[in-house]
């Protein structure tokens, strides 16, 4: 918590760049270095995790301890994802979201992957929900098809509204997709926003979590979001940018707040990306550039919106009744204001984190 407020972590994930779930080497591991880089750039010396673990995946207890022991988060969403073109597990192994549930199960929620574009992507859908209880979809914009990069097109009647139909009569709610942030080859316009609003027509009844909102197509995802009441948008990423480029992350959260989408904004770091809490403090410690306020219009960003955005809303998407999972965690290991040291004591050589950055 901070200041009393819950804080959800909106995507956990294991990343798992080992040779042998690389479906290319030299691409799996090109990923692997480029999110690595990023991390120790978000991170600084205090919080980069040792490359050695980061690079062969952390596991569910440093993933789940960093942000239930080491942040102020409370929940997790752990994000299996579905790069089945690039990994062998997808990029984040279901599993490793399945053992943090086993752990802590009032304290973690988890999204299944399916490819729409795969064989048997309905009978995965009904495995997801039967057999592993997950809580909501999470879809890739881009996969490897008969050896080709295929984009993923959320508008095709054919390809993706059977299975979001699927997901509804399973009374699945939500269905994320990764959007603005690349991950490989592929082509750019996949990441775009243009897709999302025809499965927002089709689906009224269904949210759509634009994961990665605001790394890229700021304004075409306020004009969804402005138009749409079942977009959201999830800040993984985005949120690194409250430490680097602070104002270009005021920017992106002003857009999103002149649209209208206060309560439809969703905290995320993607731990094990980086750890959680240099982003969450970042961010309750912003405030909106006065410039932007008086020339531009933006909104402040309040104590009561920044709440919202840090686990309320993800709260009411999901229909979670706050007071009931308070009294479902009280008391719990983690029910402490008291925060460990960052990944265990995992972490990278301060020397090898500043060559990185260098």
């Amino acid at each position: 918590m901070i200041d009393d407020f819950l804080v959800v972590e909106g995507v956990a994930h294991n990343y798992n760049f080992r040779p042998e779930n690389c479906v290319n080497p030299h691409i799996g591991a090109a990923i692997g270095e480029h999110l690595y880089g990023l991390h120790k750039r978000v991170s600084g010396p205090e919080y980069t995790l040792a490359r050695s673990t980061y690079m062969q995946g952390a596991g569910a207890d440093i993933i789940g301890r960093a942000l239930l022991a080491e942040s102020q988060t409370d929940v997790i969403a752990y994000h299996e994802t579905p790069i089945y073109g690039h990994f062998r597990d997808g990029g984040s192994a279901l599993g490793v979201g399945l053992e943090m549930r086993e752990k802590w199960p009032e304290r973690v929620l988890i999204y299944g992957a399916v490819s729409p574009l795969r064989p048997g992507a309905l009978d995965r859908v009904d495995e997801l929900v039967e057999k592993h209880r997950v809580n909501a979809l999470k879809l890739y914009p881009i996969d490897v098809v008969e050896g080709r990069v295929t984009a993923l097109d959320m508008g095709d009647p054919e390809i993706c509204f059977p299975l979001f139909e699927r997901a509804r009569q399973h009374g699945l709610k939500v269905v994320a997709i990764h959007k603005a942030l690349p991950v490989g080859p592929g082509p750019t316009s996949a990441l775009g926003m243009s897709d999302v609003e025809a499965a927002a027509l089709a689906f009224p009844d269904l949210t759509f979590e634009v994961v990665h909102g605001g790394m890229a197509f700021v304004e075409e995802t306020a004009l969804q979001l402005e138009s749409f009441r079942n977009i959201w948008v999830n800040l993984e990423a985005t949120s690194f940018m409250a430490v680097y480029a602070p104002r270009r992350f005021a920017q992106a959260m002003g857009a999103f707040l002149q649209a209208g989408a206060a309560e439809r904004i969703i905290w995320a770091t993607g731990c094990d990306a980086v750890h959680p809490r240099p982003a969450i403090e970042a961010f309750w410690n912003l405030e909106m550039p006065r410039d932007l306020i008086e020339e531009y219009g933006m909104p402040e960003l309040t104590k009561e919106i920044k709440a919202d955005i840090l686990g309320r809303n993800f709260l009411r998407m999901h229909g979670i009744d706050e007071k009931d999972l308070r009294a479902r965690i009280r008391g719990d290991e983690f029910d402490t204001t008291e925060l460990q040291q960052p990944w265990g004591g995992r972490v990278a050589p301060v020397d090898d984190v500043l060559a990185g950055a260098r």
